[in-house]
């Protein structure tokens, strides 16, 4: 039986699965791997189930030039913590759990496009503070986002969940920028410059994260958004120059922000928990179980497939070289 290390606990019937086929080793610390975790994982298991943190880097495998492990099944449907090249380059196939956990993130996406354009976090905070005084007018006024456009970054299955909601929930009009033309978004909806999606009332950003998308949201891009209008980035937390989106609010370039990941996660910039402004969520994208279950199955699918000899349903393609 082969042997499969799971990196942190997970959802039991995902772990009840995969003692089914392997011969598991459940780790139980919900921190990523350390530096000498992750070579020892290659070294001795046949196959790992990791997570998001646990940075399978190009360093790690030149550390490991004779890996026992030919598959890293991957727990999430980002993997920009996997150097996908250097584990291709040591005979390692990565896969990954795509589709779960689309509908859990647009929902996230939409809870932190209301709270943070109807101020629901810091009319939170100061009704427990215990200092609100009653309702009035034109108290805590913020933007109202029915029929209003929404820029969506990255128009793949979770940005046209988003748009669908969107649009159909809330009447919005949606404009969204994709780095391939695309030719049926499922919807009505346009496909326009970074310049002008990121010019909307609502910005979202649903794009990969790795090399290729880092700093993708930097001071350049929220030049283009106006002062009443609200980013929101549940993509990857590298995606966003964080110093450049605090400048942005301190400057009241954008009115708000709403976040489920970040640059240096778990550390969040201090200058953001500082903000009234500013909703903030512990990466809470995929957190209901029956999403984290779904999602453990389907990195158990790929590895049983990869056990049997075929190939994992969810196979992750290296990039190209050079």
């Amino acid at each position: 039986m082969p042997t499969l290390l799971i990196t942190r606990p997970l959802p039991e019937p995902v772990v009840a699965a995969a003692r089914a086929g392997f011969d598991v080793t459940l780790r139980e610390d919900t921190r990523p791997l350390d530096a000498l975790e992750l070579r020892e994982a290659l070294l001795s298991f046949d196959a790992v189930l990791p997570t998001l943190g646990d940075l399978f880097s190009a360093e790690v495998f030149a550390d490991v030039p004779r890996p026992r492990a030919r598959l890293l099944a991957n727990f999430g449907v980002g993997y920009n913590h996997i150097d996908t090249a250097a584990a291709h380059a040591a005979g390692i196939m990565v896969s990954n759990t795509p589709g779960a956990v689309t509908d859990a993130t647009a929902d996230i996406a939409l809870m932190l496009i209301l709270m943070t354009a109807r101020r629901a976090g810091e009319g939170e905070r100061l009704v427990r503070s215990g200092r609100w005084e009653g309702w009035h007018p034109t108290q805590m006024l913020g933007l109202h986002v029915s029929g209003k456009r929404i820029g969506i970054i990255g128009m793949g299955r979770i940005g046209q969940a988003i748009a669908r909601r969107a649009h159909f929930g809330f009447g919005m009009e949606v404009v969204f920028h994709n780095r391939s033309p695309l030719a049926d978004p499922g919807l009505p909806a346009t496909q326009v410059t970074m310049a002008e999606a990121m010019a909307a009332d609502v910005v979202v950003v649903a794009v990969p994260g790795g090399p290729a998308t880092r700093h993708l949201i930097d001071a350049e891009a929220l030049a283009h958004m106006r002062p009443h209008a609200i980013f929101v980035n549940i993509a990857r937390g590298d995606v966003v120059d964080e110093a450049a989106l605090v400048k942005a609010l301190q400057k009241g370039q954008i009115a708000g922000a709403g976040l489920d990941v970040y640059e240096f996660e778990p550390r969040v910039t201090p200058a953001l928990l500082h903000m009234e402004n500013v909703t903030l969520l512990p990466h809470l994208g995929t957190a209901a179980l029956e999403v984290r279950t779904a999602m453990g199955l389907m990195a158990v699918d790929n590895l049983t497939a990869w056990a049997a000899g075929r190939t994992p349903p969810n196979l992750v393609t290296p990039p190209p070289a050079g």
